[in-house]
């Protein structure tokens, strides 16, 4: 059976065109009703529908109850404790309503798709106000063996061992991500958070797995994402884009990366269509495989249709840090379609450098921008694979830490202990929300 995330939010195509993601006069990012006032409309305890917490009673009607219950206006309120899912809840509709995650839900059926599907919503909200409130995949296990929502947030809860992927944003729109902790086992398919949507904004937030930490998809447009800690992961990225690819105005910001697959990678192959207005700055990374990474023949990717994705006006600013094997992987690798080359890249202030060996080399094929190994001036047609050789650590190279940085990933035999929700997700930011229970 294949489960495809814990928490999925989702959403038809919303074709509306924001000027900025700060503009929140027009269209606000986040709920739209305060966490008080609606504790104070009504107040819907999943206890009061038949859920016992024993971690064995089937949790599932009891959820569905209370949310009819609460759909209007009001709290679903999940107390602590242990509770079981064994059959998957679809929670349709809803306005000005949230979801207090208090206790911990744990997956004990083995049906496909996801276990909490919210669609069809607006104004909503899903969080902790103690801020230990988890949702437990129990991924281990599984190993062994046209909707929208829209004005959301999602914080202050651990996700936990999924089966697949764990945070789903499938074209949402006007929501938040934050204070969140994500830990799954140390194999491909277990994503992070995937995002498609329009003016999203992801933030503090850790993810272990190894697969994607934190990535966009599409469609998408205006999506902010910064003070990520990706904590052995796959790293984030882009993809991967196959055609009709519909990808502008994204952000990348604050993003720490330890012994993952690549800092940030833009995946295709084939395919058609425009990722433009794309910046990714102040990046820290160590001991990953890659580092800036753009891939137009991503091989563990069918050949779409089309000519090649247009990879353009897209910024790399102060990255700084180290990578595995620069010699065997160059830590700057951009390399863009022949048939349609990248256009308008810019890296600046670019500073990594080998923990193994002596030299790195940077290599760029097919790309015309500023900076490196890229081809300057506006002919843009293809011109084949340039490379450059470092034998001396950068300037600047040297970056900061993190606290708690794993040097092994996590088991897919044995359960995954639920994480505290940490206090910081980059070298001294300070997380742009405040923790909900420390209000």
């Amino acid at each position: 059976m294949h489960i495809r995330s814990i928490l999925l939010l989702g959403l038809n195509a919303f074709s509306v065109a924001w000027a900025q993601l700060a503009d929140t006069s027009s269209y606000p990012i986040g709920p739209l009703t305060t966490s008080d006032a609606k504790w104070a409309t009504k107040i819907c305890d999943i206890t009061d529908y038949g859920a016992v917490a024993d971690g064995a009673t089937d949790s599932g009607a009891a959820i569905l109850a209370a949310f009819n219950a609460c759909s209007s206006g009001g709290v679903v309120n999940i107390p602590l404790g242990t509770f079981a899912l064994a059959t998957w809840v679809t929670l349709s509709g809803g306005n000005a309503w949230a979801i207090n995650l208090e206790g911990i839900i744990v997956r004990t059926g083995t049906a496909g798709g996801n276990m909490i599907y919210i669609e069809h919503s607006t104004d909503f909200e899903i969080y902790s106000s103690r801020g230990e409130g988890a949702v437990q995949g129990y991924g281990y296990q599984f190993h062994s063996e046209g909707t929208y929502v829209t004005n959301f947030a999602i914080h202050d809860i651990a996700l936990v061992d999924s089966p697949a992927f764990h945070l789903t944003l499938d074209t949402c729109n006007q929501g938040e991500v934050y204070n969140m902790i994500i830990r799954g086992g140390n194999e491909g398919g277990l994503d992070g958070i995937d995002v498609w949507g329009f003016d999203i904004w992801v933030h503090d937030v850790e993810v272990t797995n190894k697969d994607e930490c934190v990535t966009i998809k599409n469609p998408s447009n205006h999506i902010l994402v910064e003070n990520i800690y990706c904590n052995w992961s796959g790293g984030c990225g882009m993809g991967s884009l196959g055609t009709d690819t519909d990808i502008s105005k994204i952000e990348y910001n604050n993003i720490y990366t330890v012994n993952s697959n690549q800092m940030f990678m833009f995946k295709s192959n084939g395919g058609n269509g425009t990722v433009t207005e794309v910046t990714l700055q102040n990046f820290i990374g160590h001991g990953n495989a890659y580092s800036l990474y753009i891939n137009a023949y991503w091989s563990d990717q069918t050949v779409a249709d089309g000519d090649g994705i247009l990879y353009n006006s897209i910024t790399f600013n102060n990255w700084k840090g180290t990578c595995a094997n620069g010699a065997q992987r160059p830590p700057l690798y951009v390399l863009c379609s022949s048939t349609n080359p990248c256009t308008n890249i810019i890296i600046e202030d670019f500073a990594m450098w080998t923990e193994s060996g002596s030299t790195e080399y940077y290599k760029c094929a097919d790309a015309w921008g500023q900076g490196y190994c890229l081809e300057g001036g506006s002919q843009h047609t293809a011109y084949g694979t340039t490379t450059s050789t470092v034998t001396a650590a950068p300037s600047g190279y040297s970056a900061a830490t993190m606290p708690g940085e794993l040097t092994a990933g996590l088991g897919i035999t044995t359960s995954i202990a639920i994480p505290t929700v940490p206090n910081t997700f980059f070298p001294g930011a300070t997380p742009a929300t405040p923790r909900v229970y420390g209000s």
